[in-house]
């Protein structure tokens, strides 16, 4: 059995496991179950991480979070993404895509709000797409498009408008609180496209520590020199793309299958054949 999430499924997880013990059980770690399950419903979570023979998660620093006793079961396996073909930027703006639904967790008019600091001869364009979860979000973004000119907030729109927004922006920005290894991350840069990030273990697992374009998780002074930076600094835009293609191999297809096949092996062996 593969149980996506620890917390999520413990029901299922705990059926399988009274009524298969000695099959094997592989669970995948969401964001949730690392940075919020195991502080606010640790028993349920943990049974789950005990119970299960394998453990993935999603980047590489999932398993500072975890129990010591857990981390020897756990495997990275960095979530894939589709190669996007790149296209000419829009002219006339600077394009800055936030691709994320509007929650809590995702801190998501932050890009917005260090886009109004920015000088008045800056073309930047902050392109946000994701659902707003609850109507207080989407009355919040309505608003920051009515006093913010450079903010344009587009809702939920299908994958394949993400990839052709993703094909012609200048960067992305995720301003995550906390996160458990964002696809979208993943997809920016198998798309060739630079990344700022809030500085969470989550975005730092996928990125890399030594990766240049980090910021304070909430500082909006931060992410405005950064943006100004980006737009204004050739060279830095340029250390930002080539920092990115570093790690875009991790999320190839190849390299995903290649990882679950190695583990599925590991934990469920094909018997002899005579």
């Amino acid at each position: 059995m593969i149980a996506l999430h620890a917390w999520r499924s413990a029901a299922a997880i705990e059926r399988f496991h009274a009524r298969h013990p000695t099959r094997p059980l592989i669970v995948g770690l969401g964001g949730t179950d690392v940075y919020q399950f195991l502080q606010t419903e640790p028993a349920t979570t943990l049974r789950s991480l005990e119970l299960a023979d394998a453990l993935v998660g999603l980047h590489d620093l999932v398993g500072d979070a975890l129990p010591p006793h857990c981390r020897g079961k756990l495997h990275v396996i960095h979530q894939s993404a589709p190669a996007v073909m790149r296209a000419a930027p829009v002219r006339g703006s600077f394009d800055v895509c936030v691709i994320g639904h509007l929650r809590a967790e995702k801190d998501p008019l932050r890009t917005a709000l260090a886009a109004r600091a920015l000088p008045p001869s800056s073309r930047i364009r902050v392109i946000h797409l994701g659902r707003a979860v609850e109507p207080s979000w989407a009355d919040a973004a309505r608003a920051e498009m009515a006093d913010n000119p450079r903010y344009r907030w587009l809702g939920e729109v299908p994958g394949w408008q993400v990839r052709r927004w993703l094909a012609r922006v200048r960067l992305m920005v995720l301003s995550s609180v906390t996160e458990g290894g964002a696809n979208v991350i993943s997809e920016a840069l198998v798309a060739g496209v630079p990344v700022l990030a809030s500085a969470i273990p989550g975005s730092i697992g996928l990125l890399g520590p030594d990766y240049p374009g980090y910021f304070p998780v909430g500082d909006t002074a931060a992410l405005t020199d950064l943006l100004v930076r980006v737009e204004t600094d050739a060279d830095f835009l340029d250390r930002l793309a080539r920092a990115g293609a570093a790690r875009a191999p991790l999320f190839s297809e190849a390299r995903e299958r290649a990882a679950w096949g190695a583990l599925l092996a590991q934990v469920a062996p094909s018997p002899a054949i005579a």
